[in-house]
């Protein structure tokens, strides 16, 4: 069973509808017991980084022994953001501390803050779920962005004044800046990819 954590930062319904209809065992969860029985996490978020670290700190430690153990998650917009180890978003916030790096404002004048559209991929290195992904289209909706320590970790990015990070990955910790079940068929193959692995 994949398990939508629930803690408070929305999109949870589309993320949820999205998995079901490509044929997967999915639930929110939001407990404890729930994080303990999943197979794999989606970390879903719409809002503001410290509200969402607050909202799941009551399940943060269990989650993370979880993933220690190797369990897949999948951050998504600010769910990938909350993988890294800081976020600069109004002050500065511990992350989950899963991929290093920090998550900066975007500041790319001219251009429009917040990157809110579709915008193009691009492959860096070689991983099994960007794999087929390069040139295709995906929706952003964004003011801050992952600086990771790493560049390698980068398996997907887009040009938006810089290189913003669009999917990274370190071995069981996957995030997607973009959201892929607002995505057309690019999105959905992607998490489908996702799903098909774990």
């Amino acid at each position: 069973m994949i398990g939508v954590i629930d803690y408070g930062a929305g999109n949870l319904s589309s993320v949820l509808k999205a998995v079901k209809k490509l044929g997967y065992d999915a639930k929110v969860i939001s407990t404890a017991k729930e994080i303990n029985e999943a197979d794999a996490y989606i970390l879903p978020g719409v809002g503001a980084f410290c509200q969402a670290m607050e909202g799941i700190s009551q399940i943060k430690d269990v989650l993370l022994q979880n993933i220690s153990e190797g369990k897949y998650i999948l951050g998504i917009c600010l769910g990938m953001q909350m993988l890294f180890d800081k976020s600069y978003e109004d002050g500065e916030y511990d992350g989950l501390g899963l991929l290093p790096g920090q998550v900066k404002l975007l500041e790319v004048s001219p251009l429009k803050v917040p990157h809110m559209g579709w915008n193009q991929l691009v492959e860096h290195g070689d991983d099994s779920i960007a794999k087929g992904s390069d040139k295709g289209y995906v929706y952003f909706v964004h003011s801050y962005y992952a600086c990771p320590d790493d560049f390698n970790h980068v398996k997907l990015y887009s040009e938006y004044g810089v290189k913003v990070p669009a999917m990274v990955r370190r071995d069981n910790v996957i995030g997607m800046q973009f959201h892929p079940e607002k995505s057309g068929e690019t999105g959905m193959t992607l998490l489908k990819k996702f799903l098909e692995m774990v």
